[in-house]
């Protein structure tokens, strides 16, 4: 996928925040949960995120998802990881 289409997807999926991030060589992130849905496109090199015992390695190109709430954890590879991150927060009920 290119960041074109990524971006439109995430557009009309609602994702309101995109934000252009980067992890040096060989960084993790340990185990932690967002408050927001998150969809992520590598853009250079590579990471791998562990979530529910399965660890995943993706290149750039690749795009995933992870939904707010959810534990997990993310380490750079060798090359340091830039990516794509589009951030959809849920509102609460109006009362």
């Amino acid at each position: 996928m290119n960041r074109t289409d990524f971006e439109t997807e995430l557009s009309a999926q609602g994702y309101r925040e995109v934000v252009d991030r980067q992890m040096p060589a060989g960084h993790i992130n340990s185990e932690h949960a967002h408050e927001f849905d998150a969809r992520l496109m590598v853009l250079e090199g590579e990471m791998t995120v562990a979530c529910d015992g399965e660890e995943r390695t993706y290149r750039a190109g690749d795009t995933f998802a992870m939904s707010a709430g959810r534990w997990h954890a993310e380490r750079s590879g060798p090359d340091g990881v830039r990516y794509l991150a589009g951030r959809r927060y849920h509102q609460a009920p109006a009362s």
